[in-house]
């Protein structure tokens, strides 16, 4: 396997566990575990953010291009912002 498919293939995973946090820390009611997913989300965002920049500056990885203002407008509407 070659660097670009490893690091785009690291992302789509972590990209997953990351939506996977958000229902789990919104369901537990323990404390404790609460917390200890909170900071294993946030350290996994932490690596994820630094894993797209090294992917983005070695070309592996190309972010969608910036929104046209219409675009963005037209998404607050939808959602009521």
């Amino acid at each position: 396997m070659q660097d670009k498919e490893m690091a785009n293939d690291i992302l789509s995973m972590i990209n997953g566990s990351l939506s996977s946090y958000a229902g789990m820390i919104a369901q537990t009611a323990n404390q404790q575990l609460r917390t200890t997913l909170q900071q294993t989300r946030n350290g996994d965002e932490q690596f994820q953010y630094q894993l797209f920049q090294l992917a983005a500056q070695k070309g592996y990885y190309q972010p969608a291009g910036p929104a046209e203002p219409s675009q963005v407008q037209s998404v607050r509407h939808q959602l009521g912002v």
